[in-house]
């Protein structure tokens, strides 16, 4: 995991998380309701080593906007709609690697996914979208309201 800015790391403690948190087990619970639920659409989702450790380290934490409390992810990888683990698969083809959910937009429902190089995605009704090169980037840019970049220019 790559540095957490003194910004992000202020903003992350204000939400309740603590750099050694660990939910543990439960973390576990939760990738295999996820696991499960898509497994019902015949689709293979691949937990990938920085979903785990998003899920373990933020799960179950409510990361609001500190200027606009509606705006928020949510760090739960359960969420999600029918048939939405289709959509993440056909996009984890077109980036050529896996990707796993760890939580949700609060706005817009928007899913939000690691991939295995650490990058951080989110599937959208409008679309893929790009929203950080790491958890520590997609953060930064989610208190700064960077806008998202399209998903297509990091297609493979």
């Amino acid at each position: 995991m790559n540095p957490l800015t003194p910004e992000v790391l202020n903003w992350l403690t204000t939400c309740g998380w603590s750099p050694n948190r660990d939910i543990g087990g439960r973390a576990d619970e939760l990738i295999q309701i996820r696991l499960k639920a898509a497994e019902r659409f015949g689709v293979t989702l691949v937990p990938t080593p920085a979903a785990v450790r998003a899920i373990r380290s933020y799960g179950e934490l409510r990361l609001a906007h500190p200027t606009d409390r509606e705006s928020a992810w949510i760090m739960n990888p359960v969420f999600g709609y029918v048939g939405d683990a289709v959509s993440i698969k056909e996009l984890a083809v077109e980036l050529g690697t896996e990707l796993f959910p760890v939580g949700s937009e609060a706005l817009e429902d928007g899913i939000l996914l690691a991939d295995e190089r650490g990058r951080f995605f989110q599937l959208h009704h409008t679309g893929g979208y790009y929203m950080g090169e790491n958890e520590s980037d997609a953060f930064s840019r989610f208190l700064n309201g960077t806008a998202l970049l399209d998903a297509e220019d990091f297609f493979v």
